[in-house]
């Protein structure tokens, strides 16, 4: 364990999306789970009321439960969240939520009881709220757009919001991940931020940015946030803007990665079954960031997509593989050091060999640092030269392998090693 005082591990969150759980008294296993697996939070999609399309982001009423969640059998819907809340905290797991604040169902309560707080067309219906895919332009036509920033009745709309994240810290969210962040005006999520931890000072706030333009991360990242999830699931190991994406972003917000979320391919999908190339990522994300997320399903190398309308229980496959130790060895080196807890420097280091990937990570007070090496090529072995890498650990007084499936082999000189396929090393030292 590192010595150095003053540091606390980044967040390590399982995603549990409840439409695959089911109803929420059978969530228990799946916090166990969680639990075992060496996470110390639990992220919830949005679980209230759905309006017409189902959707878990169309909500409809944010203070009713979806039906889709509750046992009819099982008392009242509130009172199964908050016997789900306290089986959470008494695995010592804390929890995270969506917040949605920048649309609602179009037939959301909010659209009779409020209409002055949704954006407008010409014809005075509540407008569609839209975002670019690629070179597309998608419209959600189940959805109705917020006015955050115009609204005639703007003061009592940012009330709703504070009341809304109180309620909810009140019952014991200890989190809040803000979907679409960057739709919505800075000056709101500061007054937010304000409001809400006058009374839970603990509570922390992730910026979801999935889709935002660069340039709007880097506001994201300056709006007070405790946490903003990054783009590593993304990143080819090889072209230089994610790095640099890095730099710029990490002296404002720690970070969170993930290798895949609801909202993308399941990796076991995008990798073709390749378990080699599936831990490499986990790996990765999990050392790179302050942070890391997993969803539900990941460590069973689940290839069905998650759906926010029509996934169900009964989707839930055979396992392909089961990495729930290898999962929990990766979670226990993170936990244990400062350099892979912080937002610390990182920078490229030349291997010799464009197929390896090897990156340095400090910790922020230069007191740590870890060499994560990795074969990018999912077929062969792959050569890298360590006298190339050597520099890195000039002036440490300890170095360690901490590898997690073997040692870094090398020739008797330690001039070149060789990384099987999809192989990482960590070399960590102080």
């Amino acid at each position: 364990m590192s010595t150095t005082a003053n540091w606390s591990p980044g967040p390590r969150i399982y995603n549990l999306f409840p439409l695959l759980a089911g109803p929420l008294p059978q969530w228990t296993a799946h916090l166990e789970r969680a639990r075992r697996l060496g996470f110390d939070w639990v992220f919830i999609n949005s679980f209230h009321y759905a309006g017409y399309s189902g959707s878990l982001y169309s909500i409809k009423d944010y203070y009713t439960i979806d039906p889709r969640l509750v046992d009819a059998t099982a008392g009242p819907p509130l009172g199964q969240l908050e016997q789900m809340m306290q089986t959470a905290q008494q695995l010592g797991l804390k929890l995270m939520m969506d917040l949605v604040i920048n649309h609602t169902a179009f037939d959301s309560i909010l659209v009779t009881e409020h209409p002055a707080w949704y954006k407008r067309g010409k014809d005075g219906k509540p407008l569609r709220p839209t975002a670019k895919e690629g070179e597309s332009q998608v419209t959600w036509g189940d959805l109705a757009e917020i006015d955050n920033a115009n609204s005639p009745d703007r003061d009592n709309l940012w009330q709703y919001w504070v009341k809304l994240a109180t309620y909810y810290a009140a019952l014991g969210f200890s989190g809040f991940r803000c979907d679409a962040a960057y739709k919505i005006p800075t000056a709101l999520w500061q007054f937010l931020f304000r409001q809400v931890k006058q009374s839970h000072p603990e509570t922390s706030f992730f910026a979801e940015s999935l889709g935002c333009p660069f340039a709007e991360i880097l506001q994201l990242a300056r709006s007070g946030f405790d946490f903003i999830f990054n783009s590593a699931k993304w990143w080819d190991f090889v072209e230089p803007w994610y790095l640099d994406q890095h730099r710029q972003t990490a002296p404002l917000v720690p970070s969170v990665s993930f290798p895949e979320s609801h909202d993308t391919e399941r990796l076991a999908t995008e990798l073709k079954g390749d378990q080699a190339a599936v831990k490499l990522r986990y790996v990765f994300s999990t050392l790179f960031s302050t942070g890391v997320m997993m969803p539900i399903g990941f460590e069973y190398g689940f290839r069905r997509r998650l759906d926010v309308v029509e996934t169900r229980p009964e989707d839930w496959e055979s396992s392909q593989w089961d990495l729930s130790e290898f999962i929990t060895v990766v979670n226990r080196l993170k936990a244990s050091q400062r350099v892979f807890n912080e937002e610390g420097p990182i920078e490229s280091v030349d291997t010799g060999n464009p197929k390896v990937c090897a990156l340095l990570k400090w910790s922020r007070d230069r007191s740590e640092r870890a060499l994560i090496v990795l074969n990018t090529d999912q077929r062969q072995t792959q050569p890298c030269q360590l006298a190339r890498m050597g520099h890195v650990f000039t002036g440490t007084t300890k170095v360690e392998d901490v590898s997690l499936e073997g040692r870094l082999q090398h020739t008797p000189d330690f001039q070149l090693a060789s990384l099987k396929p999809s192989g990482v090393h960590v070399i960590y030292a102080r």
